[in-house]
């Protein structure tokens, strides 16, 4: 740490960072092997010789060290040998370590990313069948024995002597006062915060790849539903994955003012038998079968309607599995020591307690059920629960989809054709030619297996990737939205590794920011298409829109936040008794928050989020991504779009009240998006 750090640092907040820090024990399961008797006598013995200039650093790097060190790693004499030959005192001697680091580090991470990457191509990739082996070796995590081995050979301990951590609240309160490379050291110290078994490793990435593969190949042939009288109402070939494609599909329909009701109905009622896996186990991803949701009744053929087996409580076996094989980490992660704790303070970098607060008084406020009334008197019939998913405040809502489709399939019949066309997307947001050139020059399409997404590069020699799901008869407007939302994820990872000063700032405070980005392209979409005419109430609607999709996802978090802290409750349960409190978490959140705005109880609906399966306690990202995205659409109103998005993105891995201070000048909050609100309503119900 610089000196000039050092000279920052409070008295009170010194002591607050001493190696008392570092003691606390592992949950009980395990113990520090270090004395304190050594740790005293290192810490002496170096600051007798660097001088009290050093004694920050060596006594919280000798205290971080010790906490690590285990009998395995040699005796307690070995532990003073190695800090006396591998603690460096000198600035310009870190300096020298940290820029050695960096580049050994985007050659190990940004190597292992590919290969990663590659692995899982049979998985999320529409390349033909999958086969038995592709499962294995997807599973298969190459990062696994990372930290194993780099504790083994003593480099993380170099890490962890030479690069102090600082806790969330250290950061935002010291972080506005230090250098962008006083950030990255920190970083840094951001690298070894636990000692995972990489046999546990292994078991959280097969769980996680098992269900994300399940969740990709959930498919349903909405041409094969009917109702009670035979009749369908899609599409025979039209195929899409649970829940986004058919929720998607529901929302295409607010422009539909003859059959629409009837068939966002039929699609609710396709999703409630996925939650409650009343769904017959036979009609997923099956082409041959019709089936009635109503009366859950199945046929082939010209056959008789017959009850089928529902699908066995598979759903809630993945999600089960993914706990577990987080949790089995959590003995391992002193810090952090449940992955609730990980998701959010850790990862998000925002506490729990503290993004349940946002959504619980943004889904209360009052300026929900003025939204609600606006939308009701829009559609002209009264709200049901799947008016959750709204769609008209898009100015889409008004043109026929099959408009948008023959638009879209005639502009992108390949995947390669869209690619081909990311530099004039950019272009017409605003980039410069050469810099358009240059961003889609590191983006490479691949079609998605999945409903797609997008895959970052962890080294600039490398690119990033864009997963979409076009059909062959080229792309449609569902898939073209889709792809421009990953296309803004695409957009800042490659921003965020290209034009980031240190490589231990690359990327995105939290998964959220990217959401953010993301959410702001795809609101774009129409635009892209050449659909330019200037609404007056621009704004103001997308205030609306942007409102009513934070409440829908905020509740959908709500549950995904209840379920895992009841499981770790209830860690010996079962799937069966999962999917009960799963269902009784979303009708408890439903009845609290959506049932006095829609006038019906118990309703399940927040349970049908497939992230809540394939990608654990991710969903939170969300609503606050809709925060930022807001925040951020305000702060570029009559400015550049290109100028603005290089120039918040650019800062890296800030922590999220620092970088959202830096880029719009106030930290994450509901209050922005509350009162555009209510300045939207008076503009827009006229």
């Amino acid at each position: 740490m610089k000196k000039a750090l050092l000279l920052a640092l409070p008295l009170f907040l010194l002591a607050t960072l001493s190696c008392n820090e570092f003691k606390k024990p592992m949950n009980g399961k395990m113990t520090m092997f270090i004395q304190k008797s050594t740790i005293d006598k290192v810490i002496h013995s170096l600051t007798d010789k660097y001088g009290d200039a050093a004694r920050f650093r060596i006594e919280k790097g000798i205290s971080q060290a010790a906490f690590f060190w285990r009998k395995e790693d040699g005796k307690e004499s070995d532990f003073e040998q190695f800090c006396s030959a591998y603690f460096i005192p000198t600035e310009s001697g870190q300096d020298s370590l940290f820029q050695r680091l960096m580049t050994d580090y985007e050659t190990l991470f940004g190597n292992l990313n590919k290969i990663n990457l590659e692995l899982k191509k049979p998985l999320h990739l529409d390349q033909g069948p999958i086969l038995p082996i592709d499962q294995l070796i997807g599973a298969y995590d190459p990062y696994a024995h990372l930290q194993d081995d780099f504790y083994q050979n003593k480099i993380a301990f170099v890490v962890l002597l030479n690069f102090p951590f600082y806790s969330l609240k250290e950061k935002n309160e010291l972080g506005p006062n230090w250098t962008r490379k006083q950030w990255a050291y920190a970083r840094i110290g951001d690298f070894y915060l636990s000692r995972v078994p990489a046999g546990l490793q292994q078991k959280y990435s097969k769980a996680t790849t098992d269900a994300d593969t399940y969740i990709s190949e959930y498919n349903i042939f909405m041409g094969n539903l009917i109702d009670k009288t035979g009749k369908t109402f899609f599409p025979a070939d039209m195929k899409l994955i649970s829940h986004w494609g058919i929720r998607d599909e529901l929302k295409s329909h607010y422009a539909d003012k003859t059959g629409g009701l009837e068939k966002q109905k039929l699609i609710y009622q396709v999703m409630k038998r996925i939650i409650d896996q009343s769904i017959p186990q036979a009609v997923i991803n099956n082409k041959d079968l019709k089936w009635d949701p109503y009366e859950n009744k199945v046929r082939k053929g010209k056959g008789v309607m017959e009850v089928m087996e529902g699908e066995p409580n598979t759903r809630y076996k993945y999600l089960l599995e993914n706990f577990r094989a987080a949790s089995a980490m959590d003995a391992y992660n002193p810090f952090y020591p449940t992955f609730i704790d990980r998701a959010f303070e850790q990862g998000m970098e925002i506490p729990q307690s503290e993004v349940e607060k946002l959504f619980t008084e943004f889904c209360s406020s009052p300026q929900v059920k003025e939204v609600a009334a606006l939308i009701t008197k829009r559609m002209g019939r009264p709200l049901q629960p799947f008016d959750i998913w709204y769609d008209g405040f898009k100015g889409r809502s008004a043109i026929p989809e099959e408009e948008l489709n023959k638009i879209v399939g005639e502009k992108y019949p390949t995947p390669q054709a869209f690619a081909a066309d990311f530099p004039n997307i950019l272009v017409k947001l605003g980039f410069s030619d050469e810099k358009a050139q240059f961003l889609a020059s590191k983006i490479e399409i691949d079609p998605a297996r999945g409903s797609g997404h997008a895959w970052g590069t962890q080294m600039k020699a490398d690119k990033s990737h864009l997963r979409t799901r076009i059909p062959a008869t080229g792309m449609n407007y569902k898939g073209f939205n889709i792809a421009i939302h990953e296309f803004g994820h695409n957009v800042e990872q490659t921003i965020t590794m290209q034009d980031v000063d240190y490589y231990a700032m690359t990327g995105v405070p939290t998964t959220a920011f990217t959401e953010a980005l993301a959410f702001i392209f795809q609101k774009r979409d129409l635009e892209l298409l050449g659909f330019t005419k200037e609404d007056p109430n621009k704004f103001n609607l997308m205030t609306l829109d942007n409102f009513w999709a934070a409440y829908e996802i905020m509740g959908v978090s709500l549950v995904d936040m209840k379920v895992w802290k009841w499981m770790y409750a209830n860690p010996n349960t079962s799937p069966e008794k999962l999917k009960e409190y799963v269902i009784t978490a979303a009708k408890e959140v439903w009845n609290q928050y959506y049932a006095p705005v829609f006038g019906m109880k118990d309703e399940p609906i927040l349970a049908v989020y497939s992230h809540m399966i394939d990608n654990p306690l991710y969903l939170s990202s969300y609503p606050v991504g809709h925060l930022i995205d807001f925040q951020i659409e305000k702060q570029i109103q009559g400015k550049s779009f290109a100028s603005e998005v290089e120039r918040m993105f650019k800062a890296g891995r800030l922590t999220p009240e620092v970088w959202m201070k830096q880029a719009v000048g106030e930290p994450v909050s509901i209050k922005p998006m509350l009162e555009a609100t209510t300045v939207a309503l008076k503009a827009v119900d006229k």
